[in-house]
């Protein structure tokens, strides 16, 4: 394998750790339980790219929160 062939494949695989790490992270701030959420991590650990698959087509999303405190609201 040339050189430039090994950096494009130490890119790929960087990337893929780096949406891993943020599809986890989504899974553990949505709302489902902690089973699921467990479940869901361990895929995607196990399996990283067809995890990721499976999680953008229907696997839980963080929640969307308001304002931790009135400071920091815009009204």
């Amino acid at each position: 394998m040339n050189e430039a062939a090994s950096y494009f494949s130490i890119a790929v695989a960087v990337i893929i750790l780096l949406v891993d790490l943020w599809a986890i992270v989504s899974v553990f701030r949505s709302n489902k339980s902690v089973g699921v959420k467990a479940a869901w991590a361990i895929g995607l650990i196990v399996f990283p790219v067809l995890g990721l698959i499976v999680w953008g087509i229907a696997g839980p999303r963080g929640v969307k929160e308001g304002p931790s405190s009135p400071e920091h609201s815009k009204g």
